[in-house]
């Protein structure tokens, strides 16, 4: 198998691509939801439903497909959900209203419950033990590129052109990376099937499902505010699509730059501690948040701490677990897409009902309980796995 320069499959290119488009559709939502809201007449609560429900259905989605697509070849599976991503996607940006659009976007986000854990449990079978973890922080870096890009293109191009072009240019990159996937991975990768009894382990592994509520947990605090970026930008500054693109592209950056540093330093100080540190910086811009609204630049540099851990913890969240227990790998990672997906839902739904009380100024108030609720799991988590390891 051909390598790149830094020793990783070239296919890992390719699903770090794919995971860069369907994080851009997965945020293309919270970038567009003013535009939505104003060109569907609907309230901003009500156009986070989309948000709301999708994430449901991504959330429910990952361990029931994991089971389902078990036995498919990955090269397939993979490229076939990028292709259903952009038919779907490109239905969603016709859509004449809400009521169309709210079920056209569910069907669309069966891709991202299949793609990225999908594709992380691929990478044990693209690399091995040693680059284990290096490979699936790589694959998960396409989300933070998608925060640099997808996320402040898509609220720029929704400002300019309106909504629907920015659902488009989604499509349009799904269908080109359907193709390079179907072209770099190699036929053959079949990660091992979840058979009852794998399932029947990673439920009763008290370590396992208190690691993945750490991910429903810093998932959950991070929505309650995420969800709503674009009305709470309008609301406290007056901005508009540009100055909320360059918000995100600000964010964006240093997600990146955190997500790149927990690739370097992850197989060094281990996950555990990534995790734990990257939870600790989100919460610290939940302390800080008011801050924030003494101007843009504060509210820049508040944004710091948040964006450095955001991407970097998910990533580490998921070698976190593949180390934990490589054989089950495929079971912990579906979970884990499941309590991302699941956190974003319920954050989401709060921070909607919050809204609508006026409670828009209050959200991170919720999300710094919940993401030091989510530091005392992730501790507690660990010492759930040294007292497993030491009984056996």
């Amino acid at each position: 198998m051909k390598m790149s320069n830094r020793g990783l499959p070239r296919s890992l290119w390719a699903l770090m691509v794919g995971n860069f488009v369907i994080g851009t559709g997965v945020m293309v939502v919270p970038g567009t939801l003013n535009d939505i809201s104003q060109a569907l007449d609907v309230s901003i609560p009500q156009a986070g439903q989309l948000i709301t429900a999708a994430a449901i259905l991504m959330g429910v989605g990952a361990p029931v497909l994991a089971s389902l697509v078990a036995g498919w070849d990955r090269r397939r599976l993979l490229a076939l959900s990028l292709l259903w991503y952009g038919l779907l996607t490109a239905a969603c940006a016709l859509a004449p209203n809400y009521a169309v659009l709210l079920p056209l976007r569910v069907l669309a986000v069966i891709s991202p419950a299949v793609f990225t854990p999908q594709a992380a449990a691929s990478v044990g079978l693209l690399v091995g033990a040693a680059q284990r973890g290096r490979g699936i922080t790589f694959v998960f870096l396409g989300w933070s590129v998608a925060s640099v890009l997808g996320m402040p293109m898509s609220a720029w191009i929704s400002g300019e052109l309106g909504w629907r072009w920015a659902f488009a240019l989604v499509a349009l990159m799904a269908f080109a990376s359907s193709a390079w996937v179907w072209r770099a991975m190699p036929n053959g990768i079949r990660p091992a099937a979840l058979s009852r009894e794998s399932w029947g382990r990673t439920l009763g592994s008290a370590a396992l499902m208190t690691a993945v509520s750490v991910t429903l947990l810093s998932s959950f605090g991070q929505f309650v505010l995420m969800a709503y970026f674009a009305p709470y930008i309008a609301q406290v500054f007056g901005g508009g699509g540009v100055l909320l693109s360059l918000m995100l592209l600000w964010f964006g950056v240093f997600a990146l730059a955190g997500n790149m540093a927990a690739t370097h330093y992850i197989d060094r100080i281990g996950a555990a501690r990534t995790v734990l540190i990257s939870v600790g910086c989100m919460a610290l811009t939940m302390l800080l948040w008011p801050l924030g609204r003494h101007g843009a630049w504060t509210q820049a540099l508040v944004f710091i701490p948040w964006a450095l851990g955001c991407f970097a913890a998910n990533s580490a969240q998921q070698a976190r677990l593949v180390h934990m227990s490589p054989e089950l790998a495929p079971a912990t990672v579906a979970l884990n897409s499941s309590a991302i997906y699941g956190g974003q839902a319920m954050g989401a739904a709060l921070g909607g009902v919050m809204i609508a009380q006026g409670g828009m100024l209050r959200l991170h108030e919720v999300g710094l309980v919940v993401l030091l609720a989510a530091m005392a799991t992730s501790v507690w988590a660990g010492w759930l796995q040294k007292r497993s390891l030491a009984l056996r």
